[in-house]
């Protein structure tokens, strides 16, 4: 069993920074992907970002490639979300996920573990 705990949201100015969390407990944390997603209420859950097991390969989506870095860290069992240069169109809840091996990261039904999000505002 995969529990995941997100952290570090709040409320930043537009072109301020955030570095999102998310411990995760279990031994599957270790040699899985994982992706990062957010979601405004009212829309399906988007991609924004995916590791693998490894921290080898990286995928973002086009609207926060260069502005946002996915890393993680398997002996601490963290994964994290540096975000920079936010914009107001990047508020929502944004959740981690562990998918299901061997399927695509950037399709949020791939994936059987979610936390319970964290929430990002970008206001001035």
């Amino acid at each position: 069993q995969v529990q995941l705990v997100e952290s570090g949201g709040g409320l930043v100015q537009p072109g301020g920074s955030l570095k999102l969390s998310c411990a995760a407990s279990g031994r599957m944390f270790s040699v899985s992907a994982m992706g990062w997603f957010r979601q405004v209420l009212g829309r399906e859950r988007e991609f924004v970002a995916a590791v693998s097991w490894n921290g080898a390969v990286k995928t973002y989506a086009d609207s926060v490639k260069d502005r946002f870095t996915i890393s993680r860290n398997n002996g601490q069992h963290t994964l994290y979300l540096q975000m920079n240069n936010l914009q107001p169109e990047d508020t929502a809840v944004y959740f981690c996920g562990l998918p299901r091996a061997g399927t695509s990261t950037r399709n949020a039904d791939n994936y059987d573990y979610w936390g319970q999000g964290t929430q990002v505002t970008v206001s001035s």
